[in-house]
């Protein structure tokens, strides 16, 4: 018989084209250390920065160090049953999060997994939690404001659409409750709202969650927790899961506002985590990685371009100062990345001011482009004479007889800081604060008694609502102050058929 070699290499050939490999290939390691929420392992040579790896226990971790001998590991989840020697198993997948309108609504851990009991989240939608924020030509100038119904904020320090203003302060100085508000005054304004909650205690979370559901705001509002008792890698990630979710939003034409309570928490556990990583030269905790780590992160808020739908992101950051230092190292680097900063002080918190904005220190490198016309008339020099008046009120503790234009002036700057006052979750809305502010601008409180000026402002509001509701339409529709007329004349009738004369 002979033997046709041909045939057979032919044939050869064609099961070697046909052949169908049913082996599944993964690039698996062994872990060599675990401790503190953090592994590393050997064997995972082609791993990629910020891929989600999975531990033989299910937990899931993501690679943050590539080095030539091993891989340094984030833990996120439970690590306690990982032991030295447990296998570890490359996904392929960079980290994402879950993202979509499902969301809205929910509490949600940084890995999008729910933690209010109210049932799993069905979307199919994910994004990666790092993606490169859009570049010069992408985006485009703040010119729509973000009313947060706060007289102090709106006249001073405006906040637009896409900007990123730091709210920066020591503990307990009313830091929270600004944002709070800004979420609460977004109501029927066709804005998304996340809260991300770094390294706070689960008890103030829920009272947060609470307040939001009271008053209807948790119907657009996403909250995003990584509590103080979560592992360090967790509160490292949040602000990059919160913010990963309000991509989503943006790149489909809508409005997104995004608090991170607070980013010196997040340093703080990057810091920890840098350390145990032992992370590489350049790389480690302080100083330059905890900049690069917070501009990735404001630098994705932005106001995109029509192209792109036109949708924004605005970020309020907050840095907890330590005994008002606004010169320390990160309240540096943030104040450095974001366009402008809200600083409350403690004594003017002390002193029943609220919120305790110093008018000196507070500034929006927006300005005018994110209040509307009305607004920017009436608060026009508020920022310069409030800030003026607190260094006259310094001088004027030593002085005891002054002229009739100092006086004036004292009188004047008591009056404005008493109506820039406002309780707690009562956001105003913006044709309101043009009326009050308004009529202090032109002089009809100056013959108000201080004692008397909330109760001026309130019956004021009932006033306009009943007999003038056309006027506050006009500032509503055209942004604009109606006829200063025909306005003086409606606040001089009001104040004639007052107690207030």
């Amino acid at each position: 018989m002979v033997i046709n070699t041909q045939e057979i290499s032919a044939l050869l050939k064609q099961q070697i084209d046909d052949f169908q490999p049913d082996f599944d290939y993964t690039e698996t390691g062994v872990v060599t250390y675990i401790g503190d929420g953090i592994a590393r392992a050997q064997g995972l040579d082609n791993a990629m920065s910020g891929e989600l790896l999975i531990f033989e226990n299910g937990t899931i971790g993501m690679a943050q160090n590539l080095e030539t001998t091993d891989v340094g590991i984030i833990i996120l989840g439970q690590f306690s049953d990982i032991r030295e020697g447990s296998v570890v198993r490359r996904t392929g997948k960079i980290m994402e999060v879950p993202v979509g309108s499902a969301l809205i609504g929910r509490v949600i851990n940084p890995l999008g997994q729910p933690v209010d009991g109210l049932g799993e989240i069905h979307t199919n939608k994910t994004r990666p939690i790092e993606y490169p924020a859009p570049g010069v030509m992408q985006r485009k100038s703040v010119n729509q404001p973000l009313q947060t119904g706060l007289k102090a904020i709106d006249a001073l320090v405006p906040i637009g659409r896409g900007q990123r203003e730091l709210i920066i302060g020591d503990r307990q100085t009313g830091k929270t409750s600004v944002a709070i508000d800004a979420i609460l005054n977004q109501k029927g304004q066709d804005m998304i709202c996340i809260y991300v909650a770094i390294g706070q205690k689960e008890s103030t979370v829920r009272t947060q969650v609470e307040t939001l559901r009271q008053y209807g705001a948790l119907d657009y509002t996403i909250v995003v927790t990584a509590s103080a008792s979560q592992p360090s890698p967790l509160l490292f990630l949040a602000p990059y899961a919160g913010v990963a979710m309000a991509e989503e939003f943006m790149y489909e034409g809508k409005h997104v506002l995004i608090v991170y309570d607070d980013l010196s928490k997040q340093a703080v556990a990057y810091r920890e985590l840098s350390l145990l990583l032992r992370r590489p030269p350049g790389r480690e905790a302080y100083p330059g990685d905890v900049f690069y780590l917070h501009s990735r992160l404001l630098e994705r808020s932005a106001k995109v371009s029509d192209e792109l739908g036109g949708g924004s992101i605005t970020a309020l950051p907050f840095i907890e100062t330590q005994a008002g230092d606004i010169s320390a190292y990160i309240a540096t680097n943030v104040i450095s990345i974001t366009d402008g900063q809200i600083f409350l002080k403690d004594d003017l918190f002390n002193s029943g001011i609220r919120p305790a904005i110093d008018a000196g220190s507070s500034v929006s490198r927006v300005g005018g482009s994110a209040q509307i016309k009305a607004m920017k008339k009436v608060a026009g020099t508020l920022r310069i004479d409030l800030a003026s008046y607190r260094e006259l009120e310094a001088f004027t503790q030593f002085g005891s007889d002054l002229d009739a234009a100092t006086q004036a002036k004292l009188n004047r700057g008591r009056r404005t800081v008493e109506v820039l006052k406002q309780p707690l979750h009562k956001p105003l809305p913006v044709e309101k604060q043009v009326l009050i502010l308004y009529a202090l601008t032109n002089g009809f409180l100056d013959s108000v008694p201080i004692d008397d000026i909330s109760a001026f402002e309130e019956d004021l509001y009932a006033y306009f609502d009943l007999n003038h509701d056309s006027l506050l339409d006009v500032i509503r529709t055209t942004k604009d102050l109606p006829d200063a007329e025909v306005l003086d004349a409606a606040i001089q009738e009001f104040k004639n058929q007052s107690v207030y004369k």
